[in-house]
C-alpha cells in the first residue's frame, strides 16, 4: 500500500443497527480512524465514518469490513433500507488538503487517482481474501445502477460470481462528499393509527419522487411510526439540507401531514452548516461538533506528538 498524503474519508455502511455488541466490535476494529458511528434500528444499518490520511483509512476499512463480514449474517437480516451485503457500501471520498470538505471540483486530479486506486485495491482484497463479490461504482456507474443490476445484468468486478453465503456482496466506490439526511413524516392528527401511517407513507413516497434529481437521491420509507423521506444529497452545494427540509415541510403540510423530526446521518461538511442560518441548526439536526472538519481536527489534536 503506497504512502500518500491524500486526506480521505471512507463511509462504510454495514447491515447491522440493533446488536450493540456487533456494532461495538466493528467500531473497535477501525481503531483511531473511526470519526463517527451512526446506527439506526429500523434501517438495521450503521454508518461508520473513517477519516485521515488515505493509507491509514484504507487499512482501517479492511479491518472494519473483515469484522462485519465475520459477524453479520444476511440470512437473518430484515430492515427497511435496501442492501446488497453485510458490508453493503464502502465508498472512498477524497478531501482537500487539510481535510476541508469543499466542492469536489477543487480537488487535484492526483487525489482522485489515488482514491480510485485505493478503491480498486480494496475491492481486489475483499474479493480475494474475504471471498465477497464487489461491484465498483464511481466513474463507471452510479450506486443506484449497481443496486438495480447486481447479479442480474451486472457481474461482480472482483470476487466470486455469486453472493457470499452469509455476507452477500459489497458496492465499493469512489465519490465526492455527500450528505445523508432523513426526515420523519407524521400523518394527519386525529386519524386512526393505520390511516395516519398510510397517509404519511403516501406523502413520503410522493415527495421523494418529486425531489429526486441529479443532485438528490431519495426514498420514501415506512417506519414504525409514520414514514420517512431518506435523502442522499450528492451535491449539497446545489441542493442543501435546508432546501429539502423546507420542501418536505411545505409539501407535507399541503396534505395535512408534518415533519416530525430531522436526522443527519453521520457527518457533514462545515460548508453545509454555513449555508443554513444558525438559529435553524437545531431544527435541522446540525451542529459544529458533527462536521467532517471538526472530527478530523479532534483526531489530529489527540494524536501523540
Amino acid at each position: 500500500m503506497p504512502a500518500t498524503e491524500v486526506v480521505a474519508e471512507c463511509v462504510i455502511n454495514i447491515s447491522e443497527g440493533r446488536n450493540r455488541q456487533t456494532i461495538d466490535a466493528v467500531r473497535i476494529a477501525g481503531g483511531r480512524a473511526v470519526l463517527d458511528v451512526h446506527s439506526d434500528s429500523e434501517h438495521h444499518r450503521s454508518v461508520l465514518t473513517l477519516g485521515g490520511e488515505l493509507g491509514a483509512v484504507e487499512a482501517a476499512a479492511r479491518q472494519v469490513v473483515a469484522e462485519a463480514v465475520a459477524r453479520i449474517d444476511l440470512r437473518t437480516h430484515a430492515g427497511i433500507h435496501p442492501r446488497l451485503g453485510a458490508a453493503d457500501v464502502v465508498p472512498f471520498v477524497p478531501l482537500p488538503a487539510g481535510g476541508r470538505a469543499t466542492a469536489a471540483t477543487t480537488l487535484p486530479d492526483d487525489a482522485w487517482s489515488d482514491v480510485l486506486d485505493a478503491r480498486d485495491r480494496f475491492a481486489d482484497w475483499a474479493g480475494t481474501t474475504l471471498q465477497v463479490p464487489c461491484f465498483l461504482y464511481g466513474p463507471e456507474r452510479s450506486l443506484p445502477e449497481v443496486r438495480r443490476t447486481a447479479f442480474r445484468t451486472l457481474a461482480p468486478d472482483t470476487g466470486p460470481p455469486v453472493p457470499h453465503p452469509t455476507a452477500g456482496a459489497s458496492a465499493v466506490g469512489a465519490r465526492p462528499v455527500l450528505v445523508a439526511y432523513n426526515l420523519w413524516i407524521a400523518g394527519p392528527s386525529g386519524s386512526a393509527p393505520d390511516e395516519e401511517r398510510t397517509q404519511a407513507l403516501a406523502v413520503a413516497r410522493s415527495l421523494a419522487n418529486e425531489l429526486r434529481g441529479p443532485a438528490v437521491r431519495s426514498l420514501g420509507l415506512a417506519v414504525e411510526v409514520g414514514a420517512q423521506v431518506s435523502f442522499n444529497l450528492i451535491d449539497p452545494a446545489t441542493v442543501s439540507v435546508l432546501d429539502v427540509f423546507d420542501a418536505v415541510a411545505s409539501g407535507a403540510e399541503t396534505k395535512g401531514c408534518s415533519v416530525q423530526r430531522a436526522e443527519l446521518v453521520g457527518l457533514a461538511p462545515a460548508a453545509v452548516l454555513a449555508a443554513v442560518p444558525r438559529h435553524r441548526w437545531a431544527e435541522l439536526d446540525l451542529s459544529e461538533e458533527r462536521t467532517i472538519e471538526g472530527r478530523l481536527e479532534g483526531m489530529q489534536a489527540a494524536s501523540p506528538s
